[in-house]
């Protein structure tokens, strides 16, 4: 049999993105490339809103690629690695590669504290983690589980007689909220001016609004912190309000550090997992069906959602200079981990791009990987089993609402509207 030799092809298909926008010296011209179709935002409508991702790891792309476009609070541009062996690197060469500047959205309130635990590098991040993890064991979530289960059951049976509900509005960016604002001791009466200041940070795209919006934010929970070191409580907030590490009070940078990091990693992530989880499983009934039918599977069901919604795509700054790929990476340089492309690569993941609700061996990069794993990962993952089981439990066979709209943003705040419907039972 001969094989189409794969090259002239892959330069087709890198010409067809190489555009004409500055970037620094030590970039190569054939190197700088529109993929913001992988940068989670342009918006589309398949049934993985992540398929486009492929065309990154076809052979004979580089492996390293430039987008010269600002990002997060960034007006830089950035590298970006596609394949999982290589996001691995990013992630676990502590030596190469830092979280400073890593949501630093705080800067443009002209604020200077790092965002804990995640904008600490080694040696001084794990001992800001080990001060968090209590609140995040699965020994403490366990204790929370009996009140997560309750609210799901109480919110789902509001409207599973009804046939109908707005799953993403409505239900997905309600319920993983209520769940955060309990664990810290913020007053849900605050929720819908939380969720309207973080769209502003994260997905206005306009620096003066961000920063407006972020001097908000941080004026309100300074004050909630002063609240707190008067009347504490034991809740997640007042423990860190009135924390100690290594035998000394945490300085007002330290705690207004992680109570910012935590608001702001906290509101959207799981609403966002929801409402997208959602989507696939009423424009697939079969999918449904099965995790009915199999109680069991609920557990790699959640997983494998998690595998096939990679919201974020995390960067790092690097610290040194690198050879890499055939080209430079200088100190100084961001550098991006297209978790949209790594978790459908196929050298880590067989068949990635099919849903397997009882895939075996799941080592995605949803939730990011290296020191700076999410730490909310096992909450996350515990309301999303929890929500699976009760759901299927109480709601028939869904579909989408006819005529309902199901564009998606591959990314965070994917899906604002959402509704499905069913035949109640009875």
């Amino acid at each position: 049999m001969v094989h189409a030799d794969p090259a002239p092809a892959a330069a087709s298909l890198l010409a067809s993105w190489q555009i004409d926008l500055p970037a620094p010296d030590h970039v190569p011209r054939e190197r700088v490339v529109d993929i913001r179709f992988a940068m989670g935002g342009e918006a589309n409508d398949l049934l993985d809103p992540y398929a486009e991702t492929d065309r990154l790891r076809a052979p004979g792309v580089p492996r390293l690629l430039f987008s010269p476009y600002g990002f997060s609070d960034k007006t830089c541009g950035t590298w970006c690695v596609s394949h999982y062996e290589d996001i691995r690197r990013v992630y676990e060469d502590n030596e190469y590669f830092s979280t400073k500047g890593v949501a630093q959205f705080q800067l443009l309130a002209g604020e200077t504290f790092p965002s804990i635990p995640l904008g600490i590098d080694p040696p001084d991040h794990a001992k800001y983690r080990r001060f968090l993890n209590v609140h995040f064991t699965p020994v403490a979530l366990q204790k929370l589980e009996p009140k997560v289960r309750a609210l799901a059951v109480e919110m789902i049976e509001e409207f599973a007689h009804r046939g109908e509900v707005d799953i993403a509005h409505d239900f997905g960016r309600v319920y993983p909220v209520r769940v955060f604002l309990d664990l810290m001791g913020l007053p849900f009466a605050m929720f819908e001016q939380f969720l309207a200041w973080e769209y502003e940070i994260l997905h206005s795209r306009d620096h003066a609004r961000m920063g407006a919006a972020v001097t908000q934010v941080i004026a309100y929970l300074r004050e909630f912190i002063a609240e707190k070191r008067k009347n504490p409580d034991d809740k997640l907030g007042s423990y860190i309000a009135n924390g100690e590490i290594e035998g000394r009070p945490l300085t007002p940078d330290e705690v207004i550090g992680m109570t910012w990091f935590l608001w702001l990693g906290g509101l959207d992530t799981v609403a966002s997992t929801i409402s997208q989880m959602f989507r696939r499983m009423a424009l697939d009934q079969a999918l449904q069906q099965r995790l009915r039918d199999e109680p069991g599977l609920t557990n790699t069901a959640v997983e494998e959602f998690l595998r096939m919604q990679p919201l974020v795509n995390s960067f790092r700054l690097v610290k040194k200079d690198l050879e890499w790929d055939g080209v430079t990476l200088k100190a100084g340089d961001y550098i991006t981990c297209l978790n949209s492309s790594g978790n459908f690569d196929p050298a880590q993941f067989p068949d990635p791009r099919t849903f397997d609700p009882a895939r075996p061996v799941n080592r995605h990069y949803t939730f990011v990987g290296g020191i700076h794993l999410c730490l909310g990962a096992h909450l996350a993952r515990r309301e999303l089993r929890i929500l699976v089981d009760e759901f299927v439990k109480r709601v028939p066979t869904f579909t989408v609402k006819p005529g309902a709209d199901t564009t998606v943003v591959p990314g965070l705040l994917s899906i604002r509207n959402l509704p499905i419907v069913w035949t109640p039972a009875g």
